[in-house]
């Protein structure tokens, strides 16, 4: 060790040392003065009984005092200690968990009052029946402005279409399998292509909506809704709880840059076409539509399955009830 270490080595010694003593003055003070009288008392004979006994008063005067500190500093941190443990409630509280009929109140509360909607899924089903239009008729009453951003599986991606397929038939019930409550690849082809055409039908018919559409090439497991005043999260397990996080929470910001991220790593849907759409769109307004978006509907597609994105699109039905 040099020089100059030694010295800095010293010093810290020496600032520790002093803080030590500063913060124990009070018992430093009582232990110095009992053993000053002791050593005189012992050794001289020259301190009286009455300098003694008041020594002995001085003394327990300085240990009560220290006490007294000691108690009070134990207080400060004990207040620290409660006001630690009450803001990680109040951060465990930043999520809510739902089940059943509460998850449907959570998005209706959402709805209400908002002038931006972020959703990321599958297909975008409960979307298209629910949100979709409730929130246009609230933004049309209010007379204000609205934005969606919606992010699906890519229709014209066979891959991520099986996949979804095949993680929405894991949770699905037995007596769905062979009907058309079956998640098939057709199925949540179809879907997805009648969430782009809603998207723009609603779009065509209000000036104050804006809303992008992006087609993502990965599945994703939850289901994410966001509004001016909360994120609902939601999934299609029965026996996983959903969440419900508020407005101004730590966790709501953290999804925002989530699925900012996630729809930077989709593709968007141009809606900036000048095939207008009719109040019931025909078969051919429908592919030359999505034939100027440069997602075309496949080759394979008869006019009856044209017909059946249409219906998806501007009539469905609610996804979760039977």
């Amino acid at each position: 060790m040099d020089l100059a270490e030694r010295d800095a080595d010293g010093r810290n010694r020496l600032e520790r040392g002093v803080g030590w003593a500063l913060r124990n003055l009070d018992g430093l003070v009582g232990l110095g003065i009992a053993v000053v009288v002791g050593v005189l008392d012992i050794f001289s004979g020259a301190v009286s009984t009455g300098v003694t006994s008041g020594t002995v008063l001085l003394v327990l005067a300085s240990l009560v005092f220290a006490s007294l500190a000691e108690r009070k500093r134990r207080t400060t941190d004990m207040r620290r200690a409660m006001q630690g443990t009450q803001q990680a409630i109040a951060d465990a509280g930043m999520v809510r968990s739902l089940t059943g009929p509460e998850v449907e109140q959570a998005l209706r509360r959402a709805r209400a009052d908002t002038d931006r909607w972020i959703f990321r899924g599958g297909t975008g089903t409960y979307l298209r029946a629910v949100t979709l239009p409730e929130c246009v008729r609230e933004t049309q009453r209010l007379r204000r402005a609205l934005t969606m951003k919606i992010d699906i599986v890519d229709p014209s991606d066979d891959r991520v279409c099986a996949t979804y397929a095949r993680f929405r038939q894991t949770f699905a019930a037995p007596q769905d399998a062979g009907t058309d409550r079956e998640w098939t690849t057709e199925r949540t082809r179809a879907e997805s292509y009648a969430t782009v055409l809603a998207a723009c039908w609603y779009r065509q018919r209000m000036d104050a909506l804006e809303v992008d559409v992006y087609l993502s090439a990965t599945v994703p497991a939850l289901r994410f809704d966001l509004s001016s005043s909360c994120l609902v999260i939601t999934q299609d397990d029965p026996q996983r709880v959903n969440l419900c996080v508020d407005h101004g929470r730590p966790l709501y910001d953290y999804y925002v840059t989530e699925l900012r991220l996630a729809r930077d790593q989709a593709r968007k849907v141009n809606l900036e076409v000048q095939v207008l759409l009719g109040q019931e769109p025909t078969v051919d307004q429908v592919r030359r539509f999505f034939d100027a978006m440069d997602l075309p509907l496949p080759t394979a597609y008869s006019d009856t399955d044209v017909r059946t994105v249409v219906d998806k699109a501007l009539h469905p039905e609610h996804p979760y009830r039977i």
